[in-house]
């Protein structure tokens, strides 16, 4: 290996120099503080489990993501977590099996096996919150409320809601006569909002009235007139109003934090496939992939012995600290000399204690973030500026 690329990393693996590394950090504990102010109790997911118990019920899309290698010790397989939440609901079936509803916050390091997005980041930093044991929307409208608040602690500007429900596809398609891979076939061009592709698809059905409700369907996108229009246009589909009362209800966080756009697709479902209710997403106008997502996925815990109803959020910790508005480090930089003196500890601690950051002058090294420097005068410790040369 030459020189000029020994020291490359692998695409999508980044590393966070400091500047970068304070902003995420900030962000981490700043978002982690609000969720404690809301009842979330933190915990910390293992970075690597055996394969089957952190893949299980979990579909195949998730499975691709994985990193996977062989356990030395027992010979099984082991994988690195491109995903927080299901480690999370297994934590809460399994680990501490509670009856009464469960409100949990993590952040962590993820690693994906290749880039599903745009920019590529195979290493996201994720930070959540979930809470568990409550299928009443009023839960959905719990964590969207916390994740707008969030979005207003930071202060990001021109984000948009992008919110849907991964049920309505399959009662609107339920009312038609298609078959098991014409359905497939309409999903898939759907979520690729390949119009033209479907177009070409609905020709060969000869039902006009399954052509209409398709080609309705693919419409299902756009404002809040959305929810008027898939009330009328699906009147006679059932439950299509039950779905639509809970978008509203989540929609109305939105009204009441008036700090983002709103964009309603009941076209598509966001995220894993482990989702089975309202879902959401959050954009922002410099970022091409999702900053956030989340929503309800009722039965994840299924495969850790019991099935909670759940519902959260996730966020991508290095998108959102981009974004963020993080006021700059305020802090005073003090050098001291690296002498043997328990008073010079004693000034030390006490400059540290009162939130100056106090750096060793090692090899009567200055630090060049330092503006003033512990000098002694007579028997005290005092402070003076540092010299410029």
């Amino acid at each position: 290996m030459s020189d000029t690329t020994r020291w490359l990393l692998p695409n999508g693996i980044d590393e966070l120099l400091p500047e970068q590394a304070r902003r995420v950090e900030h962000c981490r504990r700043r978002l982690l503080d609000i969720c404690a102010g809301w009842g979330y109790e933190y915990v910390v997911p293992p970075l690597v489990e055996f394969s089957d118990s952190l893949l299980v019920g979990l579909g195949a899309d998730l499975d691709e993501l994985t990193c996977k290698f062989a356990d030395r010790e027992t010979g099984k397989t082991l994988a690195v977590r491109a995903d927080i939440t299901p480690q999370v609901a297994r934590i809460d079936a399994h680990s501490l099996g509670r009856d009464t509803v469960t409100r949990l916050s993590y952040a962590g390091s993820t690693l994906k096996s290749v880039a599903n997005s745009i920019p590529a980041d195979r290493s996201p930093v994720q930070m959540g919150a979930e809470v568990f044991g409550s299928a009443d929307i009023a839960a959905d409208v719990e964590v969207v409320d916390l994740l707008l608040s969030l979005v207003a602690e930071s202060g990001l500007c021109d984000v948009t809601f992008d919110i849907g429900h991964v049920a309505f596809c399959d009662l609107v398609l339920d009312a038609t006569d298609l078959d098991k891979d014409q359905r497939e076939t309409v999903l898939s061009l759907l979520a690729r909002k390949a119009t033209s592709e479907l177009d070409r698809f609905l020709v060969n059905l000869n039902d006009q009235h399954e052509r209409e409700q398709v080609q309705l369907l693919a419409s299902m996108h756009g404002g809040c007139d959305v929810i008027a229009r898939a009330r009328e246009g699906f009147a006679n589909v059932p439950g299509v109003n039950a779905l639509m009362d809970e978008l509203e209800a989540v929609l109305a966080c939105c009204e009441r934090n008036g700090n983002v756009n709103v964009y309603i697709d009941l076209t598509e479902a966001h995220g894993y496939r482990y989702h089975s209710g309202v879902v959401f997403a959050l954009y922002a106008r410099e970022i091409g992939a999702p900053i956030a997502k989340g929503g309800r996925y009722d039965g994840v815990g299924e495969a850790f012995g019991r099935s909670r109803p759940a519902t959260g959020f996730a966020i991508d910790l290095k998108a959102w600290s981009m974004l963020s508005d993080i006021p700059e480090a305020e802090n005073t930089f003090v050098s001291s000399p690296a002498t043997e003196c328990s008073a010079l500890l004693a000034a030390e601690s006490q400059l540290r204690a009162s939130g100056k950051v106090v750096i060793k002058a090692l090899g009567d090294s200055v630090d060049p973030r330092c503006t003033q420097q512990l000098i002694r005068i007579e028997d005290e410790w005092l402070l003076k500026p540092v010299e410029k040369d």
